[in-house]
């Protein structure tokens, strides 16, 4: 069986009160659209066609790695005229397309492949995703038949008393037999006040030429639409009490789930515990066995395996195994942390090679440079990467050590095994084995205090 989709997209989002097109607001670090366009694909329908609207550039731009297509709905004239908009999309095609909407993202890939076995199974020309909920009030209901096919689908300012005990209601996505869609698409009308196209007004045509209308039941938290910022964020909560369990359930420790925000792209290996207030974003990978204590972010990063990080931020970055950071850190995009490394707190890392052993324990800035193996950096090293028009690089080679307070002037390279006195201001190349030492010699004036009358 033939099988492609449709995603109604074009929706203006008045409600979200946002420049931004409401299909492209993210939850849990993915644009909507592309969360529903990425579960479709995963239940193997790969032919899917983006209904767009408002910010229709915005939109292609946001969901061009995922090879769909687009039509264009210039006019918001209702669910049916959207479809109607993919006409092009499907003339010459047969078998079912699926219809979902950019602004549900909760929808999963098994409710997908339900509803098409279902569909298919049940030889339906149409079948409607439906949820059984305690509160129908302002949703459409399904009216059933006795054999339990769909005979209609009534809005709840239409109902019936009888109808209105109904608690089954219409999700508003759909399966249809391609062919008779398309016959069916034109039948519609806008004979209503709102002067729309109803996509539901398929069914009643349906039923009228006595095809099967079937319905599938599914949990209402899947068929949650957004359509505010209040929503988006019950989407989210919805979308990250999944991510979560999904970690745990696969051997991670989360302290207070409910407190522990991952992104839906991380992967986080077994036995790693997360402290809550951890924020872990974009395509971040954490290895097995580390510890993320509370109050840290990390972002589109590898961690390494037993990796200790605390209340730090580590942006597009990789750290080794075995190697600890923070608290306080940050390391900055474009920097290579080495194994069994120490970066301590206070300590800021930017587009920098730390090497394996290397130690950084506090209150330091490294930029532009390559660090070797087992070097050593005393408290309040700087090392001086920007004479204020252009970025310069550091190279210091294995087993170095670097005295507390020295300045390290890029463009400039220390040599393995060399040693740099406290408070030294370094501009010339340092041997490998050497000492080197730029401060000022050390003068003490006696007397000095008393002769500037300055006793106290």
């Amino acid at each position: 069986m033939y099988n492609c989709a449709i995603i109604l997209a074009a929706g203006e989002g008045k409600r979200m009160k946002s420049s931004t097109p409401k299909i492209l607001h993210k939850v849990c670090g993915r644009e909507m659209v592309n969360i529903v366009i990425d579960v479709i694909k995963k239940a193997e329908i790969n032919d899917i066609n983006v209904i767009i609207g408002r910010g229709a550039d915005a939109v292609k731009e946001a969901t061009k790695e995922r090879e769909v297509t687009y039509s264009l709905q210039d006019k918001q004239l209702g669910t049916g005229h959207a479809v109607m908009c993919a006409r092009e999309f499907l003339d010459g095609k047969k078998g079912t397309v699926a219809i979902f909407t950019g602004d549900a993202p909760l929808i999963t890939e098994e409710t997908v492949k339900k509803l098409l076995s279902f569909h298919e199974e049940g030889n339906y020309k149409a079948t409607i995703l439906t949820s059984i909920v305690d509160s129908p009030s302002g949703y459409g209901r399904v009216i059933r038949e006795k054999g339990e096919e769909v005979l209609k689908i009534v809005e709840h300012k239409d109902c019936t008393e009888d109808e209105l005990k109904v608690n089954e209601i219409n999700a508003g996505m759909y399966c249809f037999d391609i062919e008779n869609l398309l016959k069916s698409l034109d039948k519609l009308d806008n004979n209503n006040a709102q002067r729309e196209y109803y996509l539901t007004d398929v069914i009643g045509i349906l039923k009228s030429n006595g095809e099967k209308v079937g319905a599938l039941p599914i949990p209402f938290e899947e068929t949650m639409g957004v359509n505010s910022r209040v929503q988006l964020a019950e989407a989210e909560k919805v979308m990250r009490k999944r991510i979560n369990l999904n970690h745990m359930e696969n051997g991670v420790t989360l302290i207070d789930s409910e407190n522990t925000y991952i992104e839906i792209d991380v992967e986080i290996n077994n036995d790693t515990v997360i402290y809550p207030s951890n924020v872990i974003q974009g395509k971040t990978i954490i290895g097995e066995g580390c510890i993320i204590y509370p109050n840290s972010r990390i972002k589109d990063s590898i961690i390494g395996k037993n990796v200790s990080i605390q209340s730090s931020t580590i942006l597009e970055s990789t750290v080794g195994e075995n190697t600890t950071v923070g608290p306080f850190a940050y390391i900055r995009p474009e920097s290579v942390i080495g194994k069994s490394a120490r970066i301590g707190d206070f300590v800021e890392i930017k587009k920098s090679t730390i090497g394996d052993n290397t130690k950084v324990s506090h209150l330091t800035y490294i930029g532009d440079a390559e660090i070797g193996t087992g070097c050593n950096f005393g408290c309040g090293t700087v090392v001086v990467n920007y004479d204020g028009k252009d970025k310069h690089k550091t190279i210091i080679g294995n087993n170095a050590f670097i005295g507390c307070n020295t300045n390290l002037v890029a463009p400039v390279e220390v040599k393995e095994d060399a040693y740099i006195a406290a408070g030294s201001t370094i501009t010339e190349e340092v041997p490998k084995g050497a000492l080197a030492i730029g401060r000022a010699k050390q003068v003490n004036k006696v007397g000095w205090v008393e002769k500037k009358g300055l006793n106290k």
